[in-house]
This record gives structure tokens, sequence and C-alpha cells, in this order.
């Protein structure tokens, strides 16, 4: 792509950023792009994933993409930015390899760089999730053993910065949870935000296997606090995206757990190995493209024609009294709710989701986010134009 094609992408890009942006995660797991009416309102697309250690290798032959930038361009708006997402959950030891060392992070952002080049991409997304620990080696390899990453993660996105230069675009997907922000303080946010044009927090999974108690995974509540414990620790509101999921999650719940007093706040079964950290298959997710599960399909029925809104913590779930399982997802309505209380609210810059093909094939939640993604952006424009007659 030539400089002139991306200073082009780049200023279409920064006017988004300006006017709220719509990011969405393409993953090769669920490669399904709806028609293009559906699709022309998102600013940014991150294709999922490649591996981190594919970049600590001498001159890298091959970057391992489900698809081509040039392909998944072509289904997308004139203008969208398409961008390459780096690692994932299980992607722990590629980034840890890549901080390590100075001369390890200068190949890195390098091979970075030449990745962008060779693709065509607009950019690249970070998802090193969990810096400083609780990834999903944490029982086999302690936090204490990963303090350092805590100051090698700036280090490391600034060297990526430095690659790729002013005119692509570079985000990170940061967690949900405070006890999973180990590398995000007061003292690393402003280098790691002086680095990003914007942020993908993970306003989802924040009910998880290593949880004991039913919350919801993407609610109001606990979505709030995320948000709040980045920008009070200094990255700004219009940098920050909300996550949303496209997928249902379920736990087991403990019979005698009391959850017929209350579901939200019952005792669950354990959910993962004490020593190890594995999962013990008591928990689990699938998105609305996929089949549900066999075992689950009566609890899940249930759960789909008789979930209840929480009011109070702001989500959408459903316990089932026979089976034992707490079902925590995102509705239409839900999703609507997360808009005043949320984005208003936060004056945050835009929104995300994991991921667009995982809204397979009726697109319910697509079409309902994208319909208050306009809307939050009207008014925004309304609320800046008016702030510009006053002046």
């Amino acid at each position: 792509m030539s400089l002139h094609n991306r200073s082009l992408l780049w200023t279409v890009a920064l006017f988004t950023a300006v006017n709220a942006r719509y990011v969405m995660y393409l993953t090769g797991q669920h490669n399904h792009v709806p028609d293009l009416s559906l699709v022309k309102d998102i600013t940014h697309v991150a294709l999922a994933f490649i591996r981190a250690d594919v970049f600590n290798q001498d001159r890298p032959e091959e970057w391992p993409l489900f698809t081509s930038v040039d392909a998944v361009r072509s289904q997308f708006a004139p203008g969208t930015a398409v961008m390459v997402a780096i690692g994932g959950w299980g992607g722990t030891d590629g980034f840890s390899q890549a901080a390590a060392t100075a001369s390890n992070r200068k190949r890195f952002a390098a091979n970075v760089k030449a990745m962008v080049d060779s693709t065509g991409a607009d950019g690249v997304d970070v998802d090193w999730e969990y810096p400083g620990g609780n990834g999903e080696d944490y029982k086999l390899v302690p936090n204490v053993n990963k303090s350092w990453e805590v100051a090698a993660y700036p280090k490391l996105v600034a060297e990526v910065r430095s690659a790729l230069g002013p005119l692509l675009l570079m985000s990170a997907a940061v967690p949900g949870l405070r006890r999973d922000m180990l590398a995000f303080t007061a003292e690393t946010i402003p280098q790691i935000d002086h680095a990003l044009d914007f942020w993908n927090v993970m306003t989802y999974d924040l009910m998880n296997r290593r949880d004991n108690m039913t919350k919801h995974q993407s609610g109001i509540i606990e979505s709030l606090d995320a948000i709040d414990a980045y920008v009070d620790q200094g990255v700004p509101a219009e940098k920050v995206n909300l996550g949303f999921p496209f997928y249902v999650k379920w736990f087991m719940t403990d019979p005698n757990g009391n959850c017929n007093a209350n579901p939200i706040g019952c005792q669950t079964l354990p959910m993962e190995d004490p020593s190890t950290g594995v999962d013990l298959g008591r928990a689990g997710a699938f998105c609305w493209a996929d089949e549900v599960p066999s075992e689950l399909v009566n609890s899940y029925v249930k759960a789909m024609s008789q979930g209840n809104y929480d009011s109070e913590r702001g989500g959408h779930y459903y316990w089932d009294p026979e089976d034992n399982i707490f079902w925590s997802w995102d509705t239409p309505h839900s999703i609507a709710r997360k808009f005043p209380a949320i984005m208003h609210t936060r004056g945050l810059g835009g929104v995300f989701a994991w991921g667009l093909g995982e809204d397979a094939s009726d697109w319910t939640h697509l079409r309902t986010l994208t319909v208050e993604y306009r809307r939050y952006k009207r008014t925004n424009n309304k609320e800046r134009k008016h702030g510009k007659d006053e002046l």
C-alpha cells in the first residue's frame, strides 16, 4: 500500500475516532461477514489472531492469517481500517519472550512492521491480555515469576509504536477485571497510552471459571468498574472502547449454594483444578453462530424463554433450578441499556465486539449494537456542534 493511501486511511481513522469508533474482531473460528448494509458503519476490523511467538523468529517467512487483509477489506465500506490482532488468550509465552530484553523487543517490533507492510494492514491490536500474571498458566507459573513483565509491557508497546511510526494504527485489548490488571497501574498506564490510538477494554468474561459466586459476565455495574479502573489511572475516556460479547456463558452452581434465594451471588461448584488451573468442565461458552451443546439444550431453551434482566446491576441472566446452571448473556435490551448507563455517563470513544462472525446468522446483536452506535454518534456530533456554536 502506498504512503498516499496509508495517509488517507489514517485521516479516515482519525475522523472516525473523533466521531466514535465501531470496532469488530473477525476470527478464524467464525469467519462470517454479513451483507455490506449491516457492516457499513464499522470503522475498524481486527483479524484475530497471529500468534505472538511468530514475531520472535529471525525473519519469519510467512504470516499465518486465516484470510488476507485484501479479502477482508473488500467486504467492508471504503475507508474501514483493517488491523491484525496479535496474541490472544493463550499467547502468554510469546509475549513474555518478546518483552524479556531490549534486543527481543526490537526484533519483535521490526517483525510486526514487516508483517504490516507485507499484508497491507492498517495497524495492529496487541492482545497480550494478562501481562504480569493471571494468564492461562497462572497456576503453573506463579505471578511472582512474571512481576518483571509489569515494567516490560510498556517498553514492548513503545518499541512496536516506534517501528510502526505515526501513520499506522495501534490498539490493545486489556482485561476487564481489576484482579487481572497487574500491569496497568498509575505509573505504567501513561506510558502505554502514549503508544496506543485506542484501548479495547474487555468488558465481558467478567465472570469466569476462576470465580466461585455467580455474577453477570458483562453487566453494567461490572463494566463500569472496569472502565473506571483505567480512566481513573490516566486513560482518556475518548480513547476507550466498551466491549460487547456475541456469545452466551454458563456455569454450574452448587445444589446447596442457596441460589433459590438469589441467583445473583450464589455459590458455584469449583470450576478449575486448584493445583493446575485446568478447566473442570463446569463452565463454558458458545456463540450465537454455534450449535448449542446437546447436553445443554434443555437448560438453554429455558434460559432463552425465561431469562430476566437485573435492573439493579444491569445484566441478563437465568438460573435453572433443575440442572443447577447459571446463564449470563447480552440481549438487544441489555445492549441498549449500556449506552445511557456507560457510554454516555463516561463519554467513551467507541465500542467493539467479540466477534462479528460469532453473531451469525440472524445478526440480532450486531443490528442492535449498530442502531445504538449510530444514535450515540449522532448525539455526540450534536453536542459537539452545539458546543462549537456556543463558542
